[in-house]
């Protein structure tokens, strides 16, 4: 069953995958298409298999479960509070950054009614929506709200995202194997609960 993953691991292994998931985690509210959670997961899986002493590795090749949870979650708020000051200085190059996408622009009309209102609960379901991380970062900017009351938020939203993620990836070893199925089927429930997350705020927000 491990057989299969030991490439993984070894892409995996070392205190660098640290800086990569924070690095990637951290720039994915400027560019959603990076695979950050995809990242996330796979460190997580990685570290499940070394748990399991079965592939050979000693403990401190693989990733650490709190400090990988700790990492990601602490990117995600930086990620945040950079949009976040952006966006509250504003700039004519940024509004054309935003103008240039679609979806940020479409979801940035819908949800700026929620984010008048407040919308903390918001925060949290768009860190797992796709782009949604973007708009409500960059919104909570634009709309010049305190920081007092968005990084609260943010921190809540960064560490529930990465918790789950670390939990898909590091359960999903435990019970499927750490296989490439294991990975897979732990990515697909993470993008169904993007998609999840995305029906809930286009509830709120028409709301």
């Amino acid at each position: 069953m491990l057989d299969g993953f030991e490439d993984v691991g070894s892409l995996t292994a070392g205190p660098w995958i640290y800086a990569v998931v924070a690095l990637s985690v951290l720039l994915d509210v400027f560019l959603p298409v990076l695979p950050s959670g995809v990242l996330v997961i796979m460190a997580a899986t990685a570290a499940a298999a070394g748990s399991g002493a079965a592939t050979g590795q000693v403990p401190g090749e693989v990733p650490d479960i709190l400090a990988l949870t700790l990492c990601a979650a602490t990117a995600s708020v930086l990620g945040d509070l950079v949009a976040y000051r952006l966006a509250r200085r504003g700039g004519a190059r940024l509004d054309r950054a935003i103008a240039r996408s679609r979806r940020l622009t479409a979801a940035q009309e819908r949800l700026g009614t929620a984010l008048a209102r407040g919308g903390g609960a918001l925060v949290v379901l768009a860190r797992f929506a796709p782009a949604g991380r973007s708009v409500v970062s960059l919104g909570a900017g634009a709309t010049h709200r305190s920081a007092r009351d968005f990084l609260p938020w943010s921190a809540l939203a960064g560490l529930t995202w990465a918790s789950y993620s670390v939990a898909l990836g590091y359960f999903g070893a435990q019970w499927l194997g750490a296989t490439w199925l294991a990975t897979g089927v732990s990515v697909a429930a993470l993008f169904g609960a993007g998609a999840v997350a995305t029906y809930l705020m286009r509830g709120r927000c028409a709301g």
